[in-house]
């Protein structure tokens, strides 16, 4: 059986913390109140069992991706998301995460966004609906916004190389099919040097640890 898929990153300058703390005073301004009057972009992803990752990653890398080696494979549920209060867009995160239950994901053979955009990707099918609950609930509150584009939840495996590697990536993978566990899902930062920073990895279901917060605060544990 597949590991229990947690959140994973390989960029070396990552920073990572527990759903309750905080990985620094770089969110907060000078009163402390978590506010930041030029707003703090985030992104809220699922991670994949190491072994999975790893495998994917080495595919990416075989079709050209620069981007293989810096961006771990996963299932983004909120894209790249400006928000000016950090502790109202922490606290909504980890609510949504106290409240999912652990699913499975299945990935299985590949689609693409083309012409639309240069991007090959494996289709996510046993839990494709949970991800779009998700992405509905996350992109909510303080990350409200409106997209460009509808919502699809997928796996990149290529994107922004020649069309000849697309279509390599595409034909390579097409039988590719994977099956794990999801119990977790990471809230990221995109810091200051371009950098996604892992801030916190929040367990699904943990809304009774929640509820037994010191302080009363939601998601804290």
């Amino acid at each position: 059986m597949s590991s229990v898929s947690r959140v994973t990153a390989n960029e070396p300058a990552r920073t990572t913390a527990r759903a309750g703390s905080s990985t620094g005073s770089g969110s907060q301004d000078a009163e402390g109140n978590g506010h930041r009057g030029e707003g703090i972009s985030i992104g809220v992803i699922l991670g994949f069992p190491e072994a999975i990752a790893e495998e994917l990653q080495r595919w990416r890398a075989s079709f050209g991706d620069p981007m293989a080696g810096v961006i771990p494979a996963h299932i983004t549920l909120v894209t790249t998301t400006t928000t000016r209060d950090w502790d109202a867009t922490r606290n909504h995160v980890r609510a949504i995460a106290s409240r999912q239950e652990p699913f499975h994901v299945t990935i299985a053979g590949t689609g693409s966004f083309r012409p639309v955009s240069p991007v090959v990707f494996l289709n996510v099918e046993d839990g494709f609906g949970d991800c779009v609950s998700l992405h509905e609930r996350l992109q909510a509150g303080p990350l409200e916004r409106e997209l460009p584009f509808e919502y699809h939840p997928h796996v990149t495996v290529a994107h922004d190389v020649a069309p000849e590697s697309l279509d390599e990536a595409e034909t390579a993978l097409k039988d590719y099919r994977a099956t794990f566990p999801v119990a977790s899902m990471g809230l990221y930062e995109h810091d200051q040097n371009g950098i996604w920073q892992l801030r916190e990895e929040l367990d699904f279901g943990t809304e009774s640890d929640i509820d037994r917060g010191e302080d009363g605060a939601p998601g804290t544990r």
